[in-house]
């Protein structure tokens, strides 16, 4: 089971590469995985079918928190296994000719569908509570992206954000229940908690809360009332994925939480009222609405809507009669729902429209996509000889035998709203097929095999399972005969016909009641016309949101009020506050207090303290930036001081990196810092920031004396030396044993890495910067060229006819388009000779980090140390030849190498993030240890790298191009058709306007 859920995702990330040179035919090679998904579920049917046998896999994840990897397939998993892969093989297949073959963002589309496919198929196998939750959030995020194809549409944009919104609080609800439950039962797994369920005593308030806040989730998932408007509004996706997601996958995950947590629960107080009336509202509602659509694809949306209500008021008792008719429903549902809208999508892609009062005439011109329709819309209704009729028929007989006061309640919604559901299958049919008077007839075209296959063996399907009901019977048998027994206690078994019984009755009356409200339905959309449109919740749900903005916008008019100072004076006013308090209760002080160990501890506090004042009086930008650089670098001795080599040699690194920030932000800044006439007066802000500097010194003295326990720290060197296979502690608790917070750290880098882009780069950030050799267009037609082309530099030496030999012969290659007051060639040449070598020694601080002061992260410090001297000596263009690679595809690289180190012990049956050791002998190298850890810091390594190139090209080759655009633009501005003012008068004029501050200020004003 882990393995086929990984063959997905395998699958999803190769899908790209298959649309990219098959085409729209991709898809039918790609149906081969879920494909064989349903051969794996298939091939499991005797050891299903036994009833008693359970197939496990079981992988540690967290030992501590006694967590793992727990698949489960069961019965009921393997029920919902062969839907969720049967239906998303046909609807790959469909896909293959469903899509023009020049779609747009195809590969994406089919990358995402296939991800989504892997994660329902995890979520009804996974038993670990946390790890189905996963998968229940995955399913989410990736139909927010299907629903989102089309997102150059606005309407697409809403309706995926919406969707996302809804079934995000519902997850963020169900997360809370899946820890508490957890917590009280002692265990994660979700079949240990139905069982604890059947146990007396264990139905208290706690247990209660935690079920209601799990089905809080399953009701927004499956689109319940009062979230049910999320699922009409996701309509706006492409067909294929309203006839997986929608109809067969997505929304049957809450069915499945619900059935699966019922023969526990069904009995605990609150259980019945929140399902059955949810159930029953949502039932009645969906089918009310489908009566007024005139969009057939709406007609079923509201229409699913309403079978989801029905389903969730069958699946809610949790006995074996009742969960045999919902199991049976459940089939038919998915199979008639997947393939009505599959034809939906080929009218649409034929006729050119969905509106039923545009279509006339298609069943004369496709009379095998009008049978198709009418089987599957009979069984919809629940008419014979089809799946759904025997599964209504079921349902009848299940909950009039039933007796309680809830089955009596749950029959009269039913009955109801299966009236409606007989009248919006008619009008389904006819408004897609009849011939309307005063309408042109369409003309159908002619369907493509692959298209009009899947539809076909849907709706075949659903006809085969009306005949073979009995079959379909011993299926769900060895499920249901688990469950507890209500009423008569002879057990309920499919047929399609059961004789003359009160079930049939009832069929036969609501089919015809049914057929009655579809003859008179212009009386009857004349009625809903007249009815009050009642509770709007889509309505109230945009009123939510827009309120939440308008909270939102009123929070920040008044809390940000665009003075940095005031955040932070209010910032440190409340830390000092709230610690001091906490000092106060604090019961543990020391007993005496040593000031200093040695002298030089005391001479390297000094100068910190002497920097940071200089810091705070500074009155230039750059001169601040230099004393924050001697705290650093204070810092730096330090560590050293103190045995801390590692510690050292970062923060060393990160205060040059630093520095190099600072700098290249410096240059569209004005030179001095700005006074503010604030609120915080300076004599306030030396003040509070002394305040908070006393009160973080007394908190250190405090805590050092606070602790009762042995550090845990004290075990570090024996885990990295026995564990971790090295002597350099810090390394191998970054790359090992807390490997975990390292890799969540490596996120945040890359996240921060793309968000820093984002502000900088006005165009796509993806792609390599344009080297020298692509645009090398002479000085004049440089300076010259009109603004938008923004791409060659304003300055420039080198003339088109300079041959390759003499370009090769300058110590940098780009060092000559640089303006002669930007170039320095002692610094070109020091960079020439440098630059290699500190790129090996990049190299071996990464290899010998493991017992040496090094490892990926100071690395890739010094590997992005050599890319700003190439860029500091060279400009925009050197960093393009020193770095001709994509920096976002560093980062994504450098993010699979350390993930993918996570599944390693997987593989070998330990626990995640486990290392494994093996010794290679190299001729004359000698024998080498190496382990899976160094690939983890190697992914450090890239990633970092991958910073520290997204940085210079943001903050300095980007904000370079702006400023040789402004300098073009000045050019063209002061330039006539008389005369033009040459290099040199241009860079003179430039220089003088670079000393007016456009603000009033001093020197350095962006023009």
């Amino acid at each position: 089971m882990a393995v086929m859920t990984g063959a997905f995702f395998l699958a999803a990330v190769i899908a790209p590469l298959f649309i990219r040179y098959l085409g729209r035919t991709g898809f039918a090679a790609l149906a081969l995985v879920p494909a064989a998904g349903l051969a794996l579920s298939l091939s499991l049917a005797p050891l299903m079918l036994t009833g008693a046998e359970v197939w496990v896999e079981s992988y540690r994840w967290i030992p501590a928190l006694d967590m793992s990897l727990v698949f489960r397939m069961d019965m009921l998993s393997w029920i919902f296994s062969l839907l969720v892969t049967s239906v998303g093989a046909l609807v790959f297949l469909y896909c293959a000719r469903y899509f023009d073959a020049d779609e747009l963002r195809l590969g994406r589309f089919a990358g995402i569908l296939m991800a989504f496919a892997g994660t329902m198929y995890g979520l009804i196998v996974a038993d670990e509570m946390l790890l189905l939750y996963i998968f229940w959030e995955g399913t989410t995020i990736f139909s927010y992206l299907l629903i989102g194809q089309y997102h150059s549409r606005q309407q697409t944009r809403r309706a995926a954000l919406q969707a996302l919104i809804v079934t995000t609080a519902g997850g963020l609800s169900m997360l809370i229940g899946v820890i508490l439950l957890g917590n009280i039962f002692g265990s994660g797994k979700l079949s240990s908690a139905v069982q604890r369920g059947f146990e007396p005593g264990y139905h208290d308030g706690l247990v209660i809360a935690a079920i209601i806040l799990i089905l809080v989730g399953a009701v927004s998932k499956s689109a319940l009332v009062p979230f049910h408007f999320w699922l009409p509004g996701a309509m706006a996706a492409p067909t294929p994925v309203s006839a997986y997601l929608h109809a067969a996958a997505m929304v049957k995950a809450g069915i499945y939480l619900v059935m699966r947590l019922a023969p526990g629960f069904s009995g605990m107080p609150g259980w019945h009222l929140m399902l059955l009336s949810l159930g029953i509202a949502t039932m009645f509602i969906g089918a009310w609405q489908a009566l007024k659509q005139h969009d057939l694809k709406l007609l079923l949306a509201y229409g699913t809507v309403s079978q989801l209500g029905f389903l969730t008021i069958v699946s809610a008792f949790g006995s074996r009669d009742l969960t045999t008719a919902a199991l049976a429903l459940l089939l038919a549902h998915s199979l008639f729902k997947a393939a009505l809208f599959l034809i939906v999508g080929i009218i649409d892609h034929h006729a050119g429209t969905r509106d039923l009062r545009k279509l006339s005439g298609y069943a004369r011109c496709s009379p095998l996509l009008f049978a198709l329709t009418l089987i599957s819309a009979a069984s919809m209704a629940g008419l014979p000889p089809t799946l759904g009729f025997a599964a209504k028929e079921a349902v009848f007989s299940t909950l009039l035998a039933d007796g309680s006061k809830e089955g009596v309640i749950a029959l009269i919604g039913v009955t109801v709203g299966s009236i409606l559901t007989v009248a919006y299958s008619a009008r389904f049919v006819w408004g897609a097929f009849s011939v309307k008077p005063g309408v042109e007839p369409v003309d159908a075209g002619s369907d493509s095999p692959l298209l009009i296959s899947s539809p076909v063996l849907l709706t075949a399907l659903t006809l085969i399972g009306g005949f073979a009901a009995s079959s379909v019977d011993r299926l769900i048998s060895p499920w249901t005969s688990q469950l507890p027994v209500t009423g008569s206690g002879q057990p309920y078994h499919l047929a399609l016909w059961h004789g003359l019984e009160p079930a049939l009755l009832f069929s036969l009356l609501i089919i015809g009641l049914g057929l009655v409200l579809f003859a008179f339905r212009t009386r009857v959309r004349s009625f809903q016309a007249a009815m009050p449109d009642g509770l709007d919740f889509h309505r109230g749900y945009r009123w939510t949101v827009s309120w939440l903005e308008s909270f939102a916008a009123g929070v920040t008019a008044r809390t940000q009020r665009g003075s940095m100072p005031f955040y932070q004076g209010v910032i440190y006013l409340f830390a000092i506050v709230t610690i001091v308090i906490a000092l106060i209760l604090n019961d543990t002080w020391p007993a005496e207090v040593s000031f200093t160990d040695s002298w030089l501890q005391l001479l390297i506090a000094s100068a910190l303290i002497i920097g940071a004042i200089a810091a705070a009086t500074a009155d230039k930008r750059f001169a601040a930036v230099v004393v924050v650089g001697v705290t650093g670098y204070g810092m730096t001795v330090f560590f050293a001081h103190q045995g801390a080599p590692d510690l050292a040699l970062t923060q060393a690194l990160v205060e040059t990196i630093t520095i190099v920030v600072f700098v290249l932000v410096l240059r569209r800044l004005p030179a001095r810092i700005g006074r503010s006439a604030g609120r915080l007066s300076p004599s306030l802000r030396a003040l509070i920031g002394a305040g908070f500097g006393i009160t973080m010194m007394v908190v250190a003295f405090v805590a050092f004396s606070a602790r009762a326990d042995a550090s845990i720290g004290d075990m570090f060197p024996r885990l990295a030396y026995e564990i971790g296979h090295g002597t350099n502690v810090v390394n191998v608790t970054l790359v090992d044993i807390r490997a975990w917070d390292t890799l969540g750290e490596l996120s945040v880098v890359v996240a921060a890495a793309t968000g820093v882009a984002s502000f900088i780069f006005v165009r796509s950030r993806e792609g390599t910067l344009q080297r020298i050799d692509a645009n090398r267009p002479s000085v004049f037609s440089r300076l010259y060229r009109p603004v938008e082309d923004d791409l060659a530099p304003a300055w420039a030496l080198a003339d088109e006819k300079e041959s390759s030999e003499e370009r090769r012969s300058a110590w940098l290659l780009a060092g000559r388009t640089l303006s002669p007051a930007n170039r320095s060639i002692m610094l070109e040449v020091i960079v020439r000779l440098i630059f290699h070598a500190v790129v090996v020694f990049s190299v071996y601080l990464l290899f010998a980090g493991h017992n040496l002061p090094g490892g990926g992260f100071a690395a890739g410090l010094v590997a992005g140390l050599a890319l700003a001297l190439r860029y500091l000596a060279g400009g925009r263009y050197e960093l393009a030849e020193a770095a001709p690679v994509d920096a976002g595809k560093l980062l994504g690289l450098g993010l699979v190498f350390a993930a993918g180190t996570a599944v390693g012990g997987l593989l070998w049956g330990s626990t995640v993030f486990d290392a494994a050791w093996f010794d290679v002998k190299i001729p004359v190298i000698g024998e080498i240890h190496l382990g899976t850890s160094l690939l983890f810091d190697i992914g450090v390594y890239l990633i970092v790298i991958g910073l520290m190139l997204d940085i210079l090209r943001s903050l300095g080759a980007e904000v370079d191009r702006h400023h040789e655009v402004d300098e073009r633009r000045l050019a063209e501005s002061l330039s006539t058709e008389q005369a033009r003012p040459d290099t040199q008068q241009l860079h003179t004029l430039l220089g003088r306007m670079d000393d007016v501050d456009v603000d009033g200020g001093a020197s350095g004003g962006r023009l």
